[in-house]
């Protein structure tokens, strides 16, 4: 008898777990603008009043007035482009309305295979290169913290390059604040 319930549970669980697929996805401007349409939430850049934009890997400044609508202060963010000038606070606000969550750092590497986002600059989808090649699009936060309470970000950005960045580097480290927003940092969801 404590076979069979052993070969049910087995089967219970074999069933669960290979239907339950997850998926990583990127977060939109225009999914960003639901949340905040149905909450009135106000972002860390909004409270602030400025955000930080960067020209290129080395050249930033604070600018008044950027945030997840004008995110580098002077023009609006496309639509169906991946939301920025969010900080980790803001993700983790969008994930408690829709009921999804932010990936571990290794999490979003397994997922990023079956990933469809737009890259900013080309308006083409990823192509995957070994595990995945996100150079070209914007570092997305994940749930993962260091010591110093900094959250780890995945993937790569549309100001790098293979050189500068190393985005599609699994192996590579790179962190930020709980409160910083960036024209290149977004975020992607566990569904």
């Amino acid at each position: 008898m404590k076979f069979i319930i052993s070969i049910f549970i087995l089967i219970f669980i074999c069933t669960y777990s290979c239907s339950n697929s997850e998926r990583i996805e990127c977060v939109s401007v225009a999914d960003f603008t639901k949340f905040i349409s149905d909450t009135g939430y106000q972002t860390d850049a909004e409270k602030y009043g400025w955000s930080i934009v960067q020209e290129d890997v080395i050249k930033f400044r604070t600018e008044e007035g950027a945030d997840w609508k004008l995110p580098n202060a002077k023009d609006s963010s496309f639509i169906n482009y991946p939301v920025t000038q969010v900080s980790f606070n803001d993700a983790l606000a969008y994930c408690n309305w829709s009921k999804t969550r932010l990936p571990s750092y290794e999490e979003y590497w397994k997922l990023a295979a079956d990933d469809k986002r737009l890259i900013n600059i080309n308006a083409t989808e990823i192509m995957p290169v070994a595990e995945a090649n996100f150079v070209g699009n914007v570092w997305d936060l994940t749930s993962t913290e260091n010591h110093k309470n900094e959250i780890r970000l995945a993937g790569g950005s549309y100001l790098c390059q293979p050189k500068t960045c190393n985005g599609s580097n699994p192996n590579r480290s790179l962190f930020v604040d709980k409160e910083t927003g960036n024209i290149h940092i977004g975020f992607s969801v566990v569904r």
